[in-house]
């Protein structure tokens, strides 16, 4: 085994045990591990309704669905076979942080041939970002964005390197039924695989391959709500009545909001101790991770730079114009679906500029606001809206 890649992977199991000793414990919100349980029981539904899990939707008599799209659950299969149901949901997201953080590392290592750059993308992933929370805290819509995440960086760095249509497909379906809206990297993903793609029998097999995942998904659909098309958002009970969907789940109208949370929301500012706290309702992405600024500066004329540019475009008309902007949260959460995307464009960047002496104090800047974030709210319980 390669010396660096060895090294990543012990990197990957040091930041599984930060994750682990920086959650907040088990988390209540493990939707996923129990629909895992049920699954191997033959069931596509929970029989149980706890009070705290206020996303069922009554489907029958002690039948209950989970509105989400399902990977997470199909993913904590393994573990709750090896471990029963007393598998806690948050491991499993701090399994996958880790996973994200070494494929990072690797891929950077293999497009640069640099050890700097690998030890700085993979630092950048694991510790600079709000993955570092989402993946210690692994409630259930943090779980899925993690999942969302790993299986989109997947796809990406197939698409970078042996380019096996096979697993680009099946990391690319994966992606999609943790979060819908990652179908939309599709410009990108084509664009990556153009080459491959241009032999009409590949581009058939991808096709055919997604297509798999688009006709389980409307089956899952169907056997819950009865509708190949209904994802059960709008069943939820009362959900359309809670006040940032006042005007439906989807809106022009929330444009505004989610791009004021995402670019101009600040911290708390207190005139007593501990002074400074994290808000729930969000934390703009300049401050969360700084280390960003070097996604823009490549070449648009690029292919790949501008489907990058257009698949952020798509995610980010869905995720803006969406009721509510993502509390409770660290950060803005959902700008994490074009993470991946994201950094591809930074390791672009790097490519070609190397690392100079602001990028590691704009990484130091990333890790120090982030390791505030998870450990005030996770720990010590500092935060509010």
């Amino acid at each position: 085994m390669n010396r660096w890649k060895f090294t990543l992977i012990l990197l990957s199991v040091a930041s599984f045990f930060i994750y682990f000793l920086t959650s907040a414990g088990k988390t209540p919100y493990n939707y996923f591990t129990r629909l895992a349980a049920s699954f191997l029981e033959g069931k596509y539904y929970l029989t149980e309704n706890p009070a705290w899990l206020n996303e069922l939707i009554p489907i029958g008599e002690n039948k209950f669905a989970i509105v989400y799209p399902p990977v997470p659950a199909l993913v904590s299969i393994p573990f709750i076979v090896v471990f029963g149901n007393k598998f806690e949901q948050q491991i499993l997201s701090q399994l996958m942080g880790s996973l994200a953080a070494f494929v990072w590392g690797w891929l950077a290592y293999k497009l640069t041939n640099k050890k700097s750059i690998s030890l700085w993308m993979f630092l950048l992933t694991a510790f600079g970002n709000i993955i570092w929370f989402l993946s210690a805290t692994g409630s259930v819509w943090y779980v899925g964005q993690v999942c969302a995440f790993l299986f989109l960086t997947l796809t990406l760095y197939e698409s970078l390197t042996k380019k096996r249509l096979l697993l680009i497909g099946l990391y690319f379906g994966l992606a999609t039924l943790s979060r819908l809206q990652l179908s939309l990297a599709l410009p990108l993903v084509v664009c990556l695989n153009w080459q491959s793609l241009k032999h009409i029998k590949k581009l058939i097999s991808l096709f055919l391959l997604l297509s798999f995942f688009g006709i389980m998904y409307g089956t899952y659909n169907y056997l819950r709500f009865g509708s190949f098309l209904q994802t059960g958002y709008s069943l939820i009970p009362g959900v359309v009545e809670e006040p940032w969907y006042k005007e439906g789940i989807f809106s022009f109208s929330y444009i505004v909001d989610n791009l004021r949370v995402m670019f101009l929301s600040l911290p708390i500012f207190k005139n007593i101790f501990p002074f400074i706290t994290p808000s729930w309702g969000g934390l703009a992405i300049w401050i969360t991770t700084p280390t960003f600024i070097y996604s823009l500066f490549n070449n648009l004329k690029e292919k790949s730079v501008l489907f990058s540019w257009v698949s952020i475009c798509l995610i980010s008309f869905i995720i803006f114009t969406h009721g509510g902007t993502g509390f409770t949260q660290f950060g803005y959460r959902y700008a994490v679906d074009f993470y991946p995307i994201l950094f591809f464009l930074i390791i672009k960047n790097l490519i070609k500029n190397d690392l100079k002496w602001h990028h590691w104090i704009l990484l130091t800047l990333s890790i120090i606001v982030n390791l505030w974030g998870v450990i005030w709210i996770n720990k010590f319980g500092w935060v509010s809206f």
